[in-house]
């Protein structure tokens, strides 16, 4: 129609001038129809068959929503922001968010926390190296090899460490045949103790014998359920009768095997002051005898006096102080006096710290058993206070450091006999001296509250009381 109406509209012109109007017409008819196919796909209603979007070789591309999660190419993050193709797979834990300038989707990992980010993606990498991964992509079947080879080298791994076990440890069932066939039989504590007793009370052992038989039962009887078993068996009875033994050898282990068994064990504390044992403990302080045997006659004293009120009852009542006091008059017993004086102190703040705690009905009867022993006046009566102070002059630190807590203890009854000892004024000063330069030693090296610096503590406050 629009041709129709031009050329009538032209027709009247010559010939010439109506061809290139013509020719002009047919240029812009051309253009406008160039435009109009550009934009008719945007709005066209034609259905695009399944044939046409086929590629090359004939198969259907793959869309995301069509693609395999397993199939997916992995996208790597780092910790800039990179553009996420479409079909890429996101770790779980990356920061995404969407470029509103590009309109693409962007990933990056997460801001890294003292460098643990980094490592993290360092051990993935690495792991996945060591899995034979292709770097780019892979699909589920190379997944499923390469967790195989994961299983077959841990396995590979247990392996060889279970053999090298096998080749430094052989197993218990071949252990205990070995056992069998030396004739060694497994034996329980209950069982030793029983032998190592029958071997001292029996008549055909040898001194040695009974003296190695002794020294072993003094390992086990420290436990206190052996030490139960050991008064069960009638040993603790035959230990005590071995205190009256005419050899020093068997009294000094008998003793400390007393010793060994009354630690901390009030049921044994109990028999073992009714059979007997306080009496001849007292006896062979109180006589001459080896040093030896002295010495573990007061390890089992102080084992069986120790938090049973009873039997330090009954030591004062047996002149159990005045034994203690005859050991610092006679010569060779220098070795017994700290000993000594480390007992009475426990014994002295044990009564002063249950007086102290709370009372409830069970700790009310204990400290009436408590106030039933008079120690501390026993002390200051027999002049225990020049006893302990004197010994202040020797010149061993630690043995300072006990007699200064004991002296301590014995200033709320001893304060006006001290008071009036020029020797121990003298002394006390000589030790200030001393300690005060130890201490300054001690932080000049950088030690602050060193041992000098608490043992001139306590001899500064004695002094103060006095």
């Amino acid at each position: 129609l629009c041709r129709r109406v031009t050329m009538s509209r032209w027709a009247g012109l010559p010939s010439a001038a109506a061809k290139v109007s013509l020719l002009v017409l047919l240029v812009s008819v051309v253009f406008s129809w160039s435009s109009l196919s550009e934009r008719v796909p945007e709005f066209a209603l034609t259905k695009i068959e399944e044939s046409d979007i086929k590629d090359d070789s004939g198969r259907e591309p793959i869309t995301d929503d069509d693609a395999d999660p397993e199939d997916l190419e992995v996208f790597y993050p780092t910790h800039q922001w990179q553009t996420v193709r479409p079909g890429q797979a996101v770790p779980a834990g990356s920061h995404v968010r969407l470029n509103l300038q590009t309109g693409d989707r962007e990933a990056r990992l997460p801001d890294s926390e003292n460098g643990k980010s980094d490592m993290k993606e360092e051990k993935r990498r690495k792991r996945l190296d060591k899995m034979d991964i292709d770097s780019n992509s892979f699909t589920s079947q190379e997944l499923k090899k390469a967790l195989a080879k994961m299983k077959e080298s841990e396995k590979a791994e247990r392996m060889a460490r279970e053999e090298e076990v096998r080749k430094k440890f052989r197993p218990i069932q071949q252990l205990k045949e070995e056992f069998e066939k030396l004739n060694v039989k497994m034996e329980t504590d209950y069982e030793i103790m029983d032998k190592l007793i029958s071997k001292f009370n029996s008549s055909a052992s040898t001194l040695d014998e009974k003296v190695a038989a002794l020294y072993d039962l003094e390992y086990y009887v420290h436990q206190v359920d052996n030490a139960k078993d050991f008064l069960s068996m009638g040993g603790l009875q035959l230990v005590i009768e071995g205190l009256n033994s005419t050899e020093a050898v068997l009294k000094e282990h008998a003793a400390f095997v007393l010793g060994a068994a009354l630690s901390s064990n009030p049921k044994v504390q109990i028999e073992a002051i009714e059979g007997g044992a306080l009496q001849k403990l007292l006896v062979i302080l109180a006589t001459e005898q080896p040093q030896a045997v002295k010495k573990k006659a007061l390890f089992a004293l102080s084992s069986m006096l120790r938090h049973f009120p009873y039997a330090q009852q009954q030591f004062l009542k047996l002149g159990g102080l005045q034994v203690l006091r005859s050991l610092f008059r006679q010569k060779g017993t220098e070795a017994l006096h700290v000993r000594v004086v480390t007992l009475l102190y426990d014994l002295i703040v044990e009564k002063m710290l249950l007086e102290d705690s709370q009372h409830g009905d069970q700790m009310e009867e204990k400290i009436q058993q408590y106030r039933q022993v008079k120690l501390v006046p026993a002390v200051v009566e027999q002049d225990w206070c020049v006893v302990v102070s004197n010994l202040l002059a020797m010149p061993e630190h630690d043995t300072r450091e006990k007699v200064l807590k004991m002296v301590g203890v014995l200033m709320a009854f001893c304060k006006e006999r001290y008071r009036g000892d020029q020797a121990l004024s003298t002394t006390l000063g000589l030790l200030r001296s001393e300690y005060e330069e130890l201490a300054a030693e001690e932080q000049r090296e950088g030690d602050k509250d060193g041992y000098f610096k608490e043992l001139l503590g306590s001899v500064n406050t004695i002094i103060q009381e006095l």
